[in-house]
């Protein structure tokens, strides 16, 4: 993985980046058929390795705090995942706001060495908080 990138949740060039992926058959599947959305409220991660998105997690932003809720991470690779949700901790740190995250089953390891813990447990899904 080479970089990150940022985008507001309208910017224009957000859509040519993950607009292809979000429509992906593939990528629906690993989301377990949830659509992806935006707004003005969401900022987008977006991990790119040459001209390729690897993987990207939408952040919205409430006034209670931030939520990861639907991301995709290509061949569920932990070190996207891991350098993906630093940059978000890293961010929501300077802005002092909360991160929940609604995390795939298979990914809660990442997200506990990462310091989230787990409030809730469903059949495909972990709710997790990690505060400051």
């Amino acid at each position: 993985m080479d970089k990150i990138l940022e985008f507001e949740g309208l910017d224009a060039a957000l859509y040519p980046c993950v607009g292809p992926l979000v429509m992906d058959p593939a990528v629906l599947k690993q989301n377990y058929n949830f659509p992806f959305r935006t707004t003005q409220a969401y900022r987008w991660f977006v991990a790119v390795n040459g001209e390729e998105v690897v993987g990207f997690i939408p952040v919205e932003r409430r006034k209670s705090g931030w939520i990861m809720n639907n991301y995709y991470i290509k061949g569920r690779d932990e070190t996207v995942l891991e350098a993906l949700l630093q940059r978000i901790m890293a961010v929501a740190a300077e802005e002092k706001c909360t991160l929940t995250a609604i995390s795939f089953l298979e990914d809660r390891d990442v997200f506990c060495r990462l310091g989230f813990e787990e409030v809730n447990v469903w059949k495909r899904y972990v709710k997790m908080v990690k505060n400051g």
